[in-house]
Order: C-alpha cells, then sequence, then structure tokens
C-alpha cells in the first residue's frame, strides 16, 4: 500500500491546529521540523491516553513528506496505535490539510513514532491492558 491510497484520514483526530507565519520560511512553506514536533505531540496524545500516564518518545521511526504545508494551511493529525509491547507504543501519524471552503482533505504528511510509558522517576514501566468501554 504506498502512502497515497486512501483519501480520508486513517486513525483519530488527536490536534488540530494552524499553520502560522512564525512557522514558515521565506517561501511561505513550514518548516518540517515545525511539522514534526505537531505530529509528536499528537502521537504524545495518543499514548499518554494509552498509557494512561506519562510517556516519552524515544524514536521517530519513519517520515514522509508528501506535500507542502503553506501559511494559513488548517491540519489535522491522525493517530493510530500500531503496536503496544511491554512498555512501549508505535503510533502512527498522518497530517491532513483540509480546504476552507471545499472541506476537501489532502494528506500532507506521515510518520511512524515510538514511545515509552514513564514513572515519576523517569524509568520505563508497564503499558496497561487496554481500558474497554461499553456504553448502552
Amino acid at each position: 500500500m504506498s502512502e497515497l491510497d486512501h483519501d480520508i484520514p486513517e486513525g483519530e483526530l488527536a490536534l488540530q491546529t494552524i499553520a502560522m507565519p512564525g512557522d514558515a520560511n521565506g517561501n511561505g512553506d513550514i518548516f518540517g521540523g515545525w511539522v514534526v514536533s505537531q505530529m509528536d505531540l499528537a502521537a504524545g496524545v495518543t499514548a499518554r491516553k494509552r498509557a494512561r500516564g506519562r510517556v516519552a518518545t524515544v524514536a521517530i521511526d519513519a517520515m514522509t513528506f508528501l506535500k507542502p504545508m503553506k501559511v494559513g494551511d488548517i491540519i489535522g493529525c491522525y493517530t493510530t496505535i500500531e503496536r503496544v509491547g511491554r512498555s512501549s507504543m508505535r503510533i502512527a501519524v498522518e497530517v491532513w490539510k483540509t480546504d476552507d471552503f471545499s472541506s476537501r482533505q489532502m494528506k500532507l504528511t506521515t510518520g511512524i513514532f515510538t514511545f515509552v510509558a514513564i514513572d515519576e522517576l523517569g524509568m520505563s514501566r508497564l503499558v496497561p491492558d487496554a481500558v474497554v468501554v461499553v456504553r448502552s
């Protein structure tokens, strides 16, 4: 499956923001580092919820910039937990732009982030079993 094989975001919306002028280079393109930081925040939100506590980023395993991001773009970071280990979680992140006028979405960036659950001393800890919520 290629990076462009689906036309709607996969996963859960974990973060939404707007790209501002201070995040851009002289051509109006958003710096890749800013995009990576937004993706790390989104993955961190997902990891923290799943771990039910503190987490730390330990690796960015993959990163693909598919299309440029411009000042004023509204972006959403969608996350999917791919794997949960003893203390680690592998989280896929997709960044999508939503057009203001047509509501059309376009995938801009993808990445894979690995987090580890940590205790109050910063040492790794077990990721608790998933909680299943049953709604009636």
